[in-house]
């Protein structure tokens, strides 16, 4: 294990049944950085996080998380992370500091009050925090989700595939989320399949595929990979993306949006 790593995954295997999900895989994640596991659907992404979240036991291999062995010290491990799934597990008839207050009192935290204030002000949710989060948008939740998993301040954080069925606005500002955390020197390992989210997030990118890691790099070095493009002049035209923010408006007041 290298000695600025927060996780460090070797040989790691892992089979259902007659199925093998997992043949091989090995990569390192260095302490405060984002780094995104890409692959399709049924490529293992979600197997990885739970080995690593101590969820599921592997066959073979080690996993290491902030120092502690997955298998050996599973009860250190669950103290040092926090794990936020692919659909935000957040309690709708509660608000959103009730929400928060709650999670802070279940980890035994002092002052939850004030830790529930401190991270609606950090996800730009104080002005929704007293309402219903069953009147929340998509990524608004999704933000009181997140904050919600950095209770007890965990040193790594998985978030599976967090911007799943969120629509591009959500998006972003989960995006926003996600390097903040990173920026404040959580280390992050994010599962996505979308090829976007990779490359607006992640300083290193690994693609697992049929069971191992195929390539493991930075952006630069992945796109490295290819041969050199052809320089050609032609008229750039705007994308769905730019097409749908510049008629919606770049952001929107994320605290009064409300699900319709």
């Amino acid at each position: 294990m290298s000695g600025d790593a927060a996780i460090s995954v070797q040989a790691l295997e892992k089979s259902y049944k007659d199925v093998s999900v997992l043949t091989g895989v090995d990569f390192d994640v260095a302490r405060g950085s984002i780094f995104a596991l890409l692959g399709s659907n049924g490529a293992g992404k979600t197997t990885v996080v739970r080995i690593l979240s101590t969820l599921l036991k592997a066959d073979a291999g080690t996993a290491v998380v902030d120092g502690f062995d997955v298998a050996a010290k599973p009860a250190d491990v669950r103290a040092a992370i926090s794990l936020t799934g692919q659909f935000a597990a957040v309690d709708e008839i509660l608000s959103g500091r009730e929400n928060l207050v709650l999670i802070a009192r279940l980890r035994h935290q002092k002052g939850p009050r004030r830790i529930a204030d401190e991270l609606l002000a950090r996800f730009s949710l104080t002005e929704a925090g007293d309402r219903k989060v069953g009147t929340y948008s998509g990524g608004m939740r999704r933000r009181l989700d997140i904050a919600m998993s950095l209770i007890g301040d965990p040193s790594v954080i998985f978030l599976d595939e967090p911007t799943t069925g969120l629509d591009p606005q959500a998006r972003v500002e989960v995006w926003d989320a996600v390097k903040e955390l990173a920026g404040k020197g959580t280390t992050v390992l994010l599962t996505t399949q979308y090829l976007e989210e990779a490359e607006q997030l992640a300083d290193r990118i690994a693609i697992l595929h049929q069971g191992r890691i195929i390539v493991n790099g930075t952006l630069t070095e992945l796109k490295g990979m290819l041969p050199p493009a052809k320089v050609e002049y032609v008229e750039k035209q705007p994308s769905l993306e730019d097409v749908f923010f510049a008629i919606v408006g770049e952001r929107t007041d994320s605290n009064t949006e409300a699900t319709s």
